[in-house]
């Protein structure tokens, strides 16, 4: 429980930090397509932050629960993969990373499903 709380709250500041530096940091010295995919890093790593949040509550009430702790591994893995491909596409421009990208997208898409799983099972 207390882990993916951490997680989550560590994924919400750096998200909020990053943003803010994408925002003033680097403004002007990338262009508009490559500010975009920083922007889009940013969203998907607060509301994956905001997942792990979800389920580190969640653990608290089914600690035992391998279903809710996958999900946050998943999520965890998705926001590296997903998220931090995008950081390095946007500030690189090297593309062949955007390969990554979908590997951290079904890593969310997994944790997800998990979840509503989880939820249909202990609810």
């Amino acid at each position: 429980m207390k882990t993916f709380i951490i997680l989550g709250a560590i994924n919400a500041f750096l998200s909020v930090a990053l943003g803010a530096f994408g925002a003033h940091g680097l403004e002007g010295k990338l262009e508009p397509k490559y500010l975009d995919i920083w922007e889009k890093a940013v969203k998907y790593q607060m509301f994956h932050a905001t997942g792990l949040f979800i389920v580190g509550i969640l653990l608290g009430k089914y600690p035992a629960s391998a279903l809710l702790s996958w999900s946050g591994w998943l999520l965890f893995i998705g926001i590296i993969l997903f998220a931090g491909s995008l950081y390095v596409l946007a500030v690189t421009q090297i593309s062949v990373l955007g390969a990554i990208t979908p590997l951290g997208g079904l890593s969310f898409l997994a944790a997800w499903i998990l979840i509503i799983i989880a939820a249909a099972k202990l609810m």
